[in-house]
């Protein structure tokens, strides 16, 4: 009888197998359960990233525009900053440069003043005085040597200003690079998308980098540099304003001293012309009184000549009547006349002698007072001519450089026109 193999292993039984069926089913709808609430929450959670992420990255698009709007106006207003600074140093250094000029130009009067005291230290005898021009030149050269240290105290001021003002430009320029840096990483970050091919992950890219400041310290930092440059820029206003006044205050003083002492000169040289015109007058005049003097001297000398051979004939005739004979030899009127006439004409022989004498010391008074006089005279002429060459040379004072001509001439046609009578005399004196 054949028979039926069965099988080998465990046997379950119907209501087990209806009731794994029941736990398959049951599990499989759980899972199916459990899978569409996680679906339905990953569903959710990418709505909520999604917009999360977008809104983000609006939020920060737009905290970029607005922080390069904000560094824009900061770059325009240093932009602006810089370029009036760049005015102001322009303008500082041509102010500088004028008076550097100015201080330069005190020169030529300085060297000006300091030839007419020279000049006129060639004075000689009586006519060195301490007159009214020489403290007009003094003076002058006093106002030109405070001219010229108030000139250059402003110069020194305006290179310190300059200074400053450079120090401000730079910490300006610095900041503005560091602006126009920020500008554009930022305009970069703006322009970056997902789809930019230069995007990556970076190591810890949440740190905060070292030297990192807050916005009220980055806005109070351009502010600081912006207002320290306004005040540079003020504080440089109000110097070039007081370098033009000192510029113009100095020119003022030296141009009124110049007037004052060419007043002055001119005065004196007038002086000096009356002078001059008086002892030539004095001169001509002693001159004349000497030709009278010597003729008067001449007659006297022929008058007493005259009166010696007057003399020698009454001498001789009363001696030859000395040798009359006997009774001739009588005191008769004609001796008693000629011998009155003998002592006349000693009486007169001596005044004339005297009187003779006189004259003399009189002549020789006048030829050493003309002497004096024409010593006097040469010493007026040299003065004159010293003071018309201070004024030849304080031309170069009004006329330019490339225009003066020095009036050498300027005493000889003086002279000859008011000193031609002694003019050969006067020019060998002088």
């Amino acid at each position: 009888m054949a028979t039926l193999s069965v099988k080998p292993g465990q046997r379950f039984t119907v209501p087990d197998w209806h009731t794994n069926a029941n736990l398959i089913s049951t599990n499989a709808e759980r899972q199916r359960s459990a899978s569409h609430q996680i679906r339905q929450e990953a569903r959710v959670l990418r709505n909520e990233t999604n917009n999360q992420t977008h809104w983000d990255e609006h939020d920060n698009r737009t905290r970029l525009a607005e922080r390069i709007d904000s560094v824009n106006r900061w770059k325009e207003t240093l932009d602006k900053c810089l370029t009036d600074t760049d005015t102001e140093i322009d303008a500082l250094i041509k102010m500088k440069e004028a008076a550097e000029r100015a201080l330069q130009a005190k020169n030529l009067p300085l060297d000006v003043a300091i030839e007419c005291l020279t000049l006129r230290e060639s004075r000689r005898a009586i006519d060195v005085v301490k007159d009214p021009v020489e403290d007009e030149l003094h003076k002058e050269v006093e106002v030109i040597d405070g001219a010229k240290r108030d000139l250059q105290q402003k110069v020194s001021e305006a290179f310190e200003q300059l200074c400053l003002l450079q120090e401000a430009r730079q910490q300006l320029n610095f900041d503005h690079r560091g602006k126009m840096e920020a500008l554009e990483i930022d305009r970069v970050c703006s322009s970056l998308n997902v789809n930019s091919p230069n995007i990556s992950f970076k190591v810890n890219p949440t740190r905060v980098p070292v030297g990192s400041t807050t916005p009220q310290q980055w806005d109070q930092y351009s502010q600081y540099n912006k207002d320290r440059a306004e005040a540079e820029m003020k504080a440089s206003t109000e110097l070039r304003e007081a370098i033009a006044l000192t510029i113009a205050q100095t020119n003022n003083e030296l141009e009124a001293q110049r007037v004052a002492t060419e007043f002055a000169l001119r005065k004196r040289i007038r002086e000096f012309e009356k002078a001059y015109d008086e002892l030539k007058w004095q001169e001509k005049n002693t001159l004349e009184e000497i030709a009278e003097m010597e003729e008067d001297i001449r007659r006297l000398e022929e008058d007493l000549r005259k009166k010696m051979w007057d003399l020698k004939l009454a001498h001789t005739r009363l001696e030859t009547r000395t040798y009359r004979p006997n009774m001739e030899l009588c005191r008769d009127q004609v001796q008693y006349g000629l011998t009155d006439e003998v002592h006349q004409l000693e009486g007169t022989i001596a005044a004339l002698k005297q009187k003779l004498a006189q004259s003399q010391d009189a002549l020789d008074a006048l030829y050493k007072h003309l002497y004096r006089i024409q010593t006097d005279m040469s010493y007026k002429a040299n003065s004159l001519l010293l003071d018309n060459k201070c004024m030849d040379s304080r031309r170069k004072l009004t006329v330019p450089a490339e225009k003066f001509v020095p009036e050498i001439d300027t005493f000889n046609r003086t002279t000859n026109r008011t000193l031609s009578p002694l003019k050969s005399r006067q020019l060998e004196l002088a």
